[in-house]
């Protein structure tokens, strides 16, 4: 870390922290370090979040220690917090993944994500990308929906796990696409099934946007056809968004912070304190948004809470629609 940022990022410490000191002057928390679980392997939009996130936030906060538990669409490591002791001690890098897989797909969830884990705070907000093997010939999306069409049932694209907001954003474009016979094929991360993607495996990924992504666009290991933001990234405006052919095919996550439900609200105000003086810098603001994200710098526990809540209602019609089931 820069000198320059890092007596930046001390100054906001010792200020948000005074604060919370103020209203819970016998906490010492954190005495030791903290665990963030990524419940997807290395590689996706969170790992590219989390491990600058926990570097970071070092001054800020404390040492936090980034473990990837994937699996199950993201659940796996969302559980693994649910069930966690409340101490502020095991964090979760989640969101809409985390959130709608549980609430809205399954039967027999893991866990209830509204009631099991406490939001602290949004960090950014991620488009997914439709990227495909250079070796389709398709320079568009419309292309790549007339070849699919060309070649029914030869076809497949690969996401980050059964229910993943990958894996819904996937099927939402099958049906806007009209590609029935476009294979799905789960993996335990969007890095297993993007590296698939660079091994022509799979025709296509639905990974987010990440600056290890645009990069493969860039040198041409991967072509990215389309992104599904509401507007054209700042990080590659070159880059068209799905809405210019498929008008409906918007879709990004949230991807924040999340306690064991139970958790002492002095210690949620102060993650989130931190994560948003974090957010206040301008070079860390900079990184994101060159690296594809959007940076959420008006979060806190309520207004995040609500916005997940918002995730959940606008995914469930279309779950429904396309009767997605996964237990």
């Amino acid at each position: 870390m820069r000198r320059r940022e890092f007596l930046a990022l001390g100054s906001a410490a010792i200020a948000g922290r005074g604060l919370v000191r103020s209203a819970f002057a016998q906490s010492t928390y954190p005495e030791r370090p903290i665990r963030l679980i990524i419940p997807f392997p290395p590689g996706g939009g969170f790992d590219a979040i989390g491990r600058p996130w926990a570097d970071r936030i070092e001054p800020l906060l404390g040492t936090v220690v980034v473990e990837n538990e994937g699996g199950g669409g993201s659940s796996l490591g969302a559980a693994t917090v649910a069930h966690a002791h409340a101490d502020g001690y095991t964090l979760l890098l989640g969101g809409s993944s985390t959130h709608i897989t549980e609430a809205i797909l399954k039967a027999r969830p893991l866990y209830d994500p509204m009631r099991d884990l406490d939001p602290i705070s949004n960090i950014a907000v991620s488009p997914f990308a439709l990227a495909i093997n250079p070796s389709i010939p398709a320079a568009t999306l419309q292309e790549f929906i007339d070849y699919d069409k060309a070649h029914r049932g030869t076809l497949s694209y690969g996401h980050a796990g059964v229910g993943s907001l990958n894996h819904l954003t996937g099927e939402l474009f099958k049906s806007l696409a009209g590609l029935p016979d476009l294979l799905q094929v789960p993996y335990r991360g969007s890095g297993p099934a993007t590296t698939d993607a660079l091994a022509g495996h799979v025709a296509m990924v639905t990974p987010a946007v990440t600056g290890q992504l645009i990069e493969f666009h860039r040198t041409g290991k991967l072509r990215i056809l389309a992104v599904t933001s509401p507007q054209r990234l700042v990080a590659a405006p070159d880059l068209p968004i799905a809405a210019e052919t498929l008008p409906d095919m918007i879709s990004q996550q949230l991807i924040g912070l999340f306690a064991p439900a139970g958790t002492a609200k002095p210690i949620i105000d102060q993650i989130a304190d931190a994560n948003h003086a974090l957010l206040g810098n301008g070079d860390y603001q900079k990184m994101l948004v060159e690296t594809g994200f959007k940076p959420d710098t008006d979060s806190s526990p309520e207004k995040f809470r609500r916005r997940i809540e918002a995730e959940i209602a606008k995914w469930t019609p279309v779950v429904q629609t396309l009767g997605i089931k996964i237990d």
